[in-house]
C-alpha cells in the first residue's frame, strides 16, 4: 500500500544553484548593453531590464544613477543570496 509523503516536492529556486554576482562584470555589462538593461537582467531585475529597453535607461537619467550604485545593488543581490533568497 502507498503512503503519501509528507515531503514537498523541491522548488525551482531551491534545486537551482545561485551564484554570487561581481561588481566588475556588472559595470562591463552597464557599459556595453546599458541601454538595454543587461546589467539589471544580471542582478535580478527583470522589471527594471524590461523598463530600461523600452526608455533607453529611463531616458539616461537611470544610467547615470547606475554608475554610482551598482556596487550597493551587488551588495543587495549577494546578501539576499545569504539570507535565504530574501530581497527586502
Amino acid at each position: 500500500m502507498n503512503t503519501p509523503s509528507t515531503t514537498a516536492p523541491p522548488t525551482l529556486a531551491a534545486a537551482a544553484p545561485t551564484i554570487p554576482k561581481v561588481t566588475w562584470i556588472a559595470y562591463i555589462l552597464f557599459l556595453f548593453l546599458g541601454l538595454l538593461g543587461v546589467h539589471k537582467f544580471y542582478l535580478g531585475k527583470p522589471g527594471w531590464g524590461i523598463l530600461y529597453i523600452f526608455t533607453g535607461g529611463i531616458f539616461a537619467v537611470g544610467l547615470l544613477i547606475d554608475l554610482f550604485s551598482i556596487p550597493a545593488q551587488v551588495r543587495h543581490y549577494n546578501q539576499g543570496l545569504t539570507n535565504g533568497g530574501c530581497w527586502a
